[in-house]
């Protein structure tokens, strides 16, 4: 039987999920952009600037939206949902999460460890420190080129993930039928499974 039911997420989680995915994909575009600029330009170190300025405002976005999470827990799933398909769901949001703070925190690494010392200035106007980057890296090259391959795969992981997630979303709305994808949409009424 079918019954009305509030979403099971609230305002502050629906922000928090479209703001983030809004960044988080704009970040993976631009990513890709500058991949295949020349380094000296100036307008690359300009996006590279505003790259790393975003990154860390997903990194702070991060760190809310876990606290709130952990404040506010998500609703159950579906009862008709297959267990297989329910550790599925768990396992893809724990990589999400995993992958949208240890992106930032490579590319953090990675700046902190290059041998060029450019400084972070978050939108041109707030200086973010170099953090410390371990001796057993070897070189500050060597280190970089450590930080950037795992920002580098954690980003196209990432997209893995995304795109996963976006495809079970769509299975459960056209395919299923069930409320999953409209309780991260709208926090009004929502057709609920039992």
């Amino acid at each position: 039987m079918l019954r009305n039911t509030p979403s099971g997420y609230g305002r502050i989680a629906i922000v928090f999920h479209w703001t983030m995915a809004l960044l988080i994909i704009g970040m993976l575009a631009l990513g890709l952009y500058m991949s295949g600029l020349p380094q000296t330009d100036q307008a690359t170190f300009q996006l590279y600037q505003l790259h790393k300025s975003i990154g860390f405002v997903v990194l702070t976005l991060a760190v809310l939206r876990l606290v709130w999470r952990l404040t506010n827990p998500a609703p159950r799933l579906p009862e008709n949902m297959h267990p297989l398909e329910k550790t599925a769901a768990h396992l893809g949001h724990i990589g999400l999460y995993v992958l949208i703070f240890a992106i930032p925190v490579t590319g953090w690494f990675m700046v902190s460890a290059s041998p060029w010392g450019i400084p972070t200035i978050l939108f041109n106007v707030l200086p973010v420190p170099h953090l410390p980057v371990p001796p057993a890296l070897g070189s500050q090259e060597q280190a970089e080129s450590f930080f950037r391959l795992l920002h580098e795969y954690g980003a196209f992981l990432l997209i893995g993930l995304i795109t996963v997630h976006v495809a079970a979303a769509l299975k459960h709305h056209f395919i299923a039928r069930d409320n999953t994808l409209m309780r991260i949409v709208s926090t009004g009424p929502a057709k609920a499974d039992v």
